[in-house]
């Protein structure tokens, strides 16, 4: 029986590459999206060409906003049933000077990366503790392991979401529910649009495999973790960023 994904954030980088790599893997999968509808678009097409006989489903929804993930999740929950896996993965990154951090940039990066992740854990969580089976990702950042520089707010938001994925682990295990955490290092996704092509060779050459990830690794462990054969993972941070944070 093929399993249900929702996902948020699912129009580019991580999100997209795991649309397409839980469609590969057979399941049927709703996503959100909010500001690239129109990648989106293209995210669901090359799903449905993938596995025609699966079920997409794009949905748009601001991560931050409460109403809108709930309504998301009961029309993903409409359209293909019992939610077993939720990927938490909408977020948003931001480089700025703290002392020149505004309270609009503080309360966007947490509203879409830390509670953006809290609404879609509390909309799903029901019907999991009711069935006793679910897997939920976290997509954190190993600057929520370490802090970086010039980027507090993200580091904040981000650790915020590590330490969501272990109280809910305790929480919800006995309900037969795991929760990981996946945290990426420097990926190679629209994200690093703003680096030049001298910044990305030099965090190349600081990360030990000689080289950035790609967005298809981190969705490859994804689908590793939602698998019901990972039941005895839980609570864990998987720190997938050749080596940089060790």
């Amino acid at each position: 029986m093929a399993r249900n994904v929702f996902l948020t954030g699912g129009s580019r980088g991580i999100g997209a590459a795991a649309v397409l790599a839980f469609a590969r893997a057979g399941y049927n999968v709703a996503f959100t999206c909010h500001s690239h509808p129109e990648a989106g678009q293209k995210v669901l097409e090359e799903a449905r060409a993938l596995a025609p006989s699966s079920r997409f489903l794009m949905l748009e929804a601001d991560a931050a906003d409460s109403a809108a993930v709930n309504r998301a999740v009961q029309q993903a929950e409409a359209a293909l049933g019992s939610l077993e896996v939720l990927v938490c993965n909408a977020g948003v990154a931001q480089q700025k000077l703290f002392t020149d951090l505004t309270d609009e940039d503080w309360h966007r990066m947490m509203g879409v990366d830390l509670d953006g992740a809290f609404y879609a854990c509390r909309a799903v969580l029901p019907g999991m503790i009711h069935r006793k089976y679910g897997r939920i990702l976290l997509v954190s950042s190993m600057w929520g392991q370490t802090g970086g520089s010039c980027e507090v707010h993200y580091s904040a938001a981000k650790a915020g979401l590590i330490g969501l994925c272990k109280a809910l682990a305790k929480e919800e295990g006995p309900s037969g529910i795991t929760v990981n955490c996946v945290a990426p290092g420097v990926i190679d996704t629209e994200m690093m649009a703003a680096f030049s092509d001298e910044d990305r060779a030099a965090l190349a050459e600081e990360t030990p495999v000689g080289r950035l990830g790609t967005a298809a690794e981190i969705a490859r462990t994804l689908v590793f973790l939602a698998d019901e054969a990972s039941g005895y993972i839980t609570g864990q941070v998987i720190g997938q960023n050749g080596g940089l944070v060790i």
